[in-house]
C-alpha cells in the first residue's frame, strides 16, 4: 500500500501554538540560543512522536483494514433521488475516526457526503446519503476516498476503500408505474387519459356474457341464450395482434431543455417517458412494440424489431436507454424511406419529434412516403418558455419584443401545423408535460376506431 498522509488539524494547530511560543520568547528578550535548544528538543519530540505514531497506525491498517460495502440498487431513474447505503466493516481491534466520501458517478447529484464518523473495533458503522442522476446511460460507482486519523491523531491517512461497481440510469419509470396502479382502480382520468367504452367497443370476439342494461341488443347471441335460458351478449375487445413503431428524433431540436422548473431534464427525456407508457399500454393490448432512432451520428441508429410480450418493454428499453440527442440535423424523409425498408407489415407509426415550421418542406414528403403503407401519429413537442414567454407581463420595451416574438414564433408553428393537420388528424402537439397522456388517448381511439 502506498503511503499517503496529511498533517490532522491537531498537529497544524500545535505547530502553530509552538512557533508563536518562541516568537513571544524572543519578543521578551529571551537569550536566542536556550530558544533554539528547547524548540530543538520540542521539535524532535513532536516528529518522533508523528512517525510513531504514523507508523503504529499504518501498521495497524495493514493488518486489519476496513472494508466499504455499499447496498446499490438494480438501476437507477433519471430525476428519482434514492437513499444509498454503505457500511464501514472493522474485523480488527483498533477503533478508527474517519471521513468518507463516497466516488459517486459525476452526473449524479449527491447529498450527505462526506460524512465524518467513528469506527468503533469489532463494530459495523452505517450511512445513508441521497444521489439524484441527471444523465441517462451507464454509471459507475468508484472506490471511496477516506481519510483515517491516526491513532495519537497526529496525521490522517488518505486511502481508496471499496470497489468499482458499474450501474445504469434509465428513463423514469413513474409514468408507467402510475399508469398500473390507476388502471387497476379505474382512476386513469387522474393523469388525463380518457376513459373508453370495454363493451362491444372493439372487433374482435372476446367472450359470452350475462346481459346487462346498456349492453346492445345486437349483441344478444340467441343460441347462447335459449342454451342458458336467460340474455347472453358476446363481449368484443380492440384489435390485438397488431404492431406500433415508433421513430424517435435524436437530433439537435430534441436537446431543448425545460429547465429545473420541469424536473424531467430536455425534451428527449420527455420523449422517452412518453414511449415507454405507450409502449407499455400498447403491449398489455397485446400488440408488438418496436422502435427505430434517427437524426444520429453515422452509424448510431438504433433499431428494436416489433415484438410482444410484457418482457418487451425492458427489452426496448435496453436499446434505447443510454441514447442522447446530437447536434446533428434530422433528415425526415431518409428516415422514412429507412423505415419503409424494414418495416413492410402495416403499422401505426408514431414519430415523436420537435417540429419548426422550417421543417415542413422535409417533414411532409417524409410523412406522404410512410402513409403510403402505414398509419402515421405525429408527436411533436411544444416548448413551455415560449408559452411563459408569451404570457409574461408587458413592462418596458425589452420584454415587449420578447413578448411579439414569442407570439410570432408560435403562430407560425401553428400555422405550419395547421397545413400538416389539414391532411391528416392524426396529429399531437403539446408541452412535454402532457405527451404521454395524449399518446395514450390518441392509440386508444385509433384502436377503437379499426383505423389499422
Amino acid at each position: 500500500m502506498r503511503l499517503r498522509l496529511i498533517p490532522s488539524r491537531v498537529s497544524v494547530c500545535t505547530l502553530a501554538v509552538f512557533a508563536l511560543a518562541c516568537a513571544v520568547a524572543l519578543v521578551m528578550r529571551t537569550p536566542l540560543a536556550g530558544v533554539v535548544r528547547v524548540a530543538s528538543l520540542v521539535a524532535a519530540a513532536l516528529l518522533g512522536t508523528a512517525l510513531i505514531d504514523v507508523a503504529w497506525s499504518a501498521f495497524a491498517w495493514r493488518r486489519s483494514p476496513l472494508q466499504w460495502r455499499r447496498q446499490l440498487p438494480a438501476a437507477f431513474a433519471i430525476g428519482v433521488q434514492r437513499t444509498l447505503t454503505g457500511t464501514l466493516v472493522n474485523e480488527g481491534s483498533t477503533g478508527w475516526r474517519v471521513a468518507l466520501f463516497d466516488q459517486v458517478d459525476a452526473s449524479f447529484d449527491v447529498e450527505g457526503l462526506p460524512q465524518t464518523l467513528s469506527v468503533p473495533a469489532q463494530a459495523r458503522t452505517t450511512i445513508h446519503y441521497q444521489v439524484t442522476p441527471r444523465r441517462r446511460g451507464p454509471v459507475c460507482f468508484e472506490p471511496a476516498d477516506l481519510r483515517v486519523r491516526t491513532c495519537l491523531g497526529t496525521a490522517e491517512l488518505l486511502l481508496n476503500i471499496g470497489e468499482t461497481e458499474a450501474l445504469r440510469v434509465y428513463p423514469n419509470f413513474a409514468a408507467v408505474a402510475r399508469y398500473a396502479w390507476l388502471a387497476s382502480d379505474n382512476r386513469l382520468a387522474e393523469i388525463g387519459i380518457k376513459a373508453a367504452p370495454q363493451r362491444g367497443a372493439g372487433t374482435d370476439f372476446k367472450q359470452l356474457a350475462e346481459y346487462k342494461a346498456g349492453d346492445s341488443i345486437r349483441h344478444i347471441d340467441w343460441k347462447a341464450t335459449q342454451r342458458h335460458q336467460r340474455p347472453i351478449v358476446r363481449e368484443y375487445q380492440d384489435e390485438r395482434d397488431q404492431r406500433v413503431l415508433f421513430l424517435l428524433d435524436c437530433g439537435r431540436r430534441m436537446r431543448a431543455d425545460e429547465g429545473a422548473a420541469a424536473h424531467s431534464g430536455s425534451h428527449f427525456d420527455e420523449a422517452l417517458n412518453a414511449l415507454m407508457l405507450l409502449a407499455h399500454v400498447a403491449l398489455k393490448e397485446g400488440d408488438a412494440v418496436g422502435a427505430m432512432t434517427f437524426g444520429t451520428e453515422p452509424g448510431g441508429q438504433r433499431h428494436f424489431a416489433p415484438r410482444k410480450g410484457s418482457h418487451s418493454l425492458n427489452a426496448l428499453m435496453a436499446t434505447l436507454y443510454d441514447i442522447e440527442p446530437r447536434a446533428t440535423h434530422s433528415d425526415y424523409l431518409l428516415a422514412a424511406a429507412e423505415l419503409m425498408r424494414v418495416q413492410r407489415k402495416r403499422a401505426l407509426i408514431v414519430v415523436l419529434t420537435n417540429f419548426r415550421d422550417e421543417d415542413s418542406a422535409e417533414l411532409e414528403p417524409a410523412l406522404r412516403l410512410l402513409r403510403s403503407r402505414h398509419l402515421v401519429l405525429l408527436a411533436s413537442l411544444r416548448e413551455r418558455v415560449l408559452r411563459e414567454l408569451a404570457d409574461q407581463p408587458l413592462v418596458g420595451d425589452a420584454k415587449a419584443v420578447e413578448i411579439a416574438g414569442a407570439h410570432l414564433f408560435a403562430q407560425s408553428r401553428r400555422d405550419a401545423f395547421t397545413r400538416l393537420a389539414s391532411r391528416d388528424g392524426l396529429l399531437i402537439d403539446v408541452e412535454p408535460a402532457q405527451l404521454p397522456a395524449q399518446l395514450v388517448n390518441r392509440y386508444r381511439a385509433v384502436k377503437r376506431a379499426g383505423l389499422l
